[in-house]
């Protein structure tokens, strides 16, 4: 089955557009079901698109609920972790519940367990995500789902501790929660991705994100990235 790929003309409109099919999701989200429960990853793109997210219109946001794809195990106030870049990003968005990973407790599994009580709480049992938005590493990694970590291979739990990598142990959502969710949102950008689409899109198994659920899963990529998986 082939993944969609929307491609837009840069980085900045790729967000755009990427902003545009989560609110969407949301509004829709929100008229069958009450609320819209999402899960948002980290990195520079993403930031741009969360902000364009905060200003879509029609998106009640006391009905929203964003979870964390994955978090750097860092002090709260370190740069490295994605949480303090995520409230901001979304301040405008007035009333949505992010729940944070908490990576800073001494225990990892109990974190890890904690989180994915939340998610069943906001989610269902087994929780159901309505949107999972996703990042692609140039290695292939999304999520911190990164090759030759045993945390691929997890089938029984949807938050699990992961690394080391890039010098960071990580928490991350696991391909079953991931798979399971309604949609999932790779969000592309730069040149150096595009060895790594191009091998998503084919479906290649053996990165990360070529495991990832193909039906439900659409790529928002700029023309950077989308250069070799628009010829193939």
């Amino acid at each position: 089955m082939q993944i969609e790929i929307e491609i837009a003309s840069d980085p900045e409109d790729a967000a755009r557009r990427a902003a545009s099919a989560v609110a969407a999701a949301a509004r829709a989200a929100i008229a069958a079901r009450g609320r819209f429960v999402c899960a948002a990853s980290g990195g520079r793109s993403p930031w741009v698109m969360l902000r364009a997210l905060a200003r879509e219109p029609g998106v009640d946001w006391k009905r929203v609920h964003v979870f964390q794809t994955d978090e750097r195990v860092a002090p709260d106030d370190h740069p490295d972790r994605n949480l303090a870049r995520l409230r901001e990003c979304l301040e405008e968005a007035r009333g949505a519940t992010i729940h944070a990973m908490s990576v800073g407790e001494r225990d990892l599994e109990e974190a890890a367990s904690a989180y994915a009580a939340a998610l069943a709480g906001a989610a269902g049992t087994p929780p159901v995500l309505d949107l999972v938005h996703l990042g692609l590493g140039s290695d292939g990694h999304t999520a911190s789902l990164v090759p030759g970590d045993p945390v691929i291979e997890i089938r029984d739990r949807d938050v699990a501790p992961a690394g080391p990598y890039q010098g960071r142990l990580r928490l991350t959502l696991t391909l079953p929660a991931i798979d399971r969710s309604r949609a999932r949102l790779f969000l592309v950008t730069g040149a150096d991705k595009a060895g790594a689409l191009a091998r998503l899109m084919k479906g290649d198994r053996d990165i990360p994100a070529g495991r990832v659920r193909r039906d439900g899963t659409r790529v928002v990529a700029d023309s950077a990235a989308a250069g070799a998986a628009a010829r193939g």
